[in-house]
């Protein structure tokens, strides 16, 4: 296996969240009503079916990057709506497919291959939990569900994402950040970063 770069402190306990943050996921996927797939979301432009597909589609890319493939090897393969007619159960066969590979021993130690550059494991794990973390208030929301996260997956999301809110919506996947005063909730302030509102 590749040598992989040093990583950051908290990204050292993000294997140990992540099945965590998918079963809070997949709670909310299982909750969608058949009416509400074309439902909007607090993301602009993606209805709920784009939602989940696009976090299903991170969890598909999991074991391709992890056995070391590049992304122009993987290619379009994953390109456009992966969910079939049953997004609920792909959604689970992606993401039990994704907590296998980063379990398996020295997952941690392979380095993969990002379109943006070469990162540890590790990082790569604590960068697809905050964007699953954050993502799971999204589907809540927007299917009327509890939005509710646990505090540990908060704190771990909101560690991953402090100090890159620019560099985040430049990204095109949140909003500009929104300011918020600093008394509030590390749910809140969670929010800010990646330009949603926790009312209304």
């Amino acid at each position: 296996m590749s040598e992989r770069p040093e990583a950051h402190p908290a990204a050292t306990s993000a294997a140990a969240r992540y099945p965590q943050a998918l079963a809070a996921f997949g709670r909310q996927v299982r909750r969608v009503a058949p009416h509400q797939w074309a439902a909007p979301t607090p993301c602009t432009d993606w209805s709920v079916r784009d939602l989940v597909n696009h976090v299903t589609v991170e969890q598909l890319w999991v074991p391709e990057l992890l056995m070391g493939a590049t992304v122009a090897e993987v290619g379009g393969r994953f390109d456009g709506d992966v969910l079939d007619d049953d997004p609920a159960a792909f959604w689970q066969t992606a993401a039990d497919a994704a907590q296998e590979a980063f379990g398996v021993p020295g997952a941690a130690e392979v380095t993969v291959h990002l379109s943006y550059g070469d990162v540890g494991a590790p990082i790569y794990c604590a960068q697809l939990l905050a964007d699953t973390v954050v993502h799971t208030w999204d589907l809540a929301r927007a299917i009327g569900a509890d939005p509710a996260l646990a505090p540990e997956l908060v704190d771990f999301a909101l560690g991953e994402v402090t100090g890159h809110g620019e560099d985040l919506a430049a990204s095109g996947l949140f909003g500009p950040p929104v300011p918020t005063p600093d008394d509030v909730t590390p749910l809140t302030r969670l929010l800010g970063l990646t330009g949603r509102r926790e009312g209304p």
